[in-house]
């Protein structure tokens, strides 16, 4: 398995392989991860093709560079494969905004606190908006006191990553889910993931059905067989005939 491996502008930052490595002289691991000591570069190089191998660098600062012998297209392969499930268990953290008015109604409120509060123990990010209209600009100490009221409503599960600024008629603040929070949202996702990675694939369409024609076959030959026990019946149930 001894092959070049070029980038197309002419490097690369994986790890240097075969031919590609620099060193007169390297220290090598076996396949099965015996010391194998210091040999010539070309020495290495034909072990490892022996074994239908790559050789690869694993410690270039190394003294002498430490090279290993190993399949090299499967190491990535893993790799990949390693770093798409640890992405599947990472919690993808949102930002959901939730609009208030000045003058937001009671129930109106409680219901985007609801809101707000389920989205933070998902793991993500709140951002809470005062909307000011005309002349509502003025009191601005309303907006204040109702961002105020909704950090004292969630802080069992939310800090104030942001406190509230204004943005042209807008006053904001940015609520983040407390760590406690944030670590029981990314368990459940690990947990998912976990799952789905060991529950078994869904059947096939169809599958486990019998065919149509292989189902009516039985159902046949027994309509089949009752209409012979049927007419045998009735031909001993009929009187003989008079001499």
């Amino acid at each position: 398995m001894i092959r070049e491996q070029r980038s197309p502008r002419g490097g690369s930052r994986d790890q240097r392989t075969n031919r590609r490595i620099r060193a007169r002289e390297v220290r090598v691991v076996g396949s099965d991860g015996a010391q194998l000591g210091v040999m010539p570069l070309e020495a290495a190089l034909t072990l490892a093709r022996n074994e239908g191998l790559d050789l690869v660098e694993i410690s270039p600062m190394a003294q002498p560079p430490v090279c290993k012998v190993m399949d090299y297209g499967k190491f990535k392969y893993e790799e990949k494969k390693k770093a798409a499930e640890s992405k599947r268990a990472q919690v993808v953290v949102q930002l959901k905004e939730v609009k208030l008015r000045p003058k937001t109604e009671e129930h109106d409120y409680e219901f985007k606190v609801r809101n707000t509060r389920r989205f933070i123990e998902e793991g993500n990010k709140a951002k809470v908006v005062i909307q000011f209209r005309g002349r509502e600009i003025t009191h601005k100490e309303q907006g204040t006191a109702i961002l105020n009221d909704v950090a004292e409503d969630l802080k069992d599960v939310a800090v104030v990553e942001m406190p509230p600024r204004m943005e042209g008629r807008l006053m904001f603040m940015i609520l983040a889910p407390t760590a406690k929070v944030a670590q029981k949202a990314r368990e459940l996702v690990r947990q998912a993931a976990a799952s789905k990675k060991s529950s078994p694939p869904p059947p096939a369409p169809g599958a486990g059905k019998p065919a149509p024609a292989a189902a009516a076959a039985p159902a046949a030959a027994a309509a089949a067989e009752a209409d012979e026990d049927s007419d045998e019946g009735s031909q001993a149930a009929a009187p003989s005939p008079a001499p």
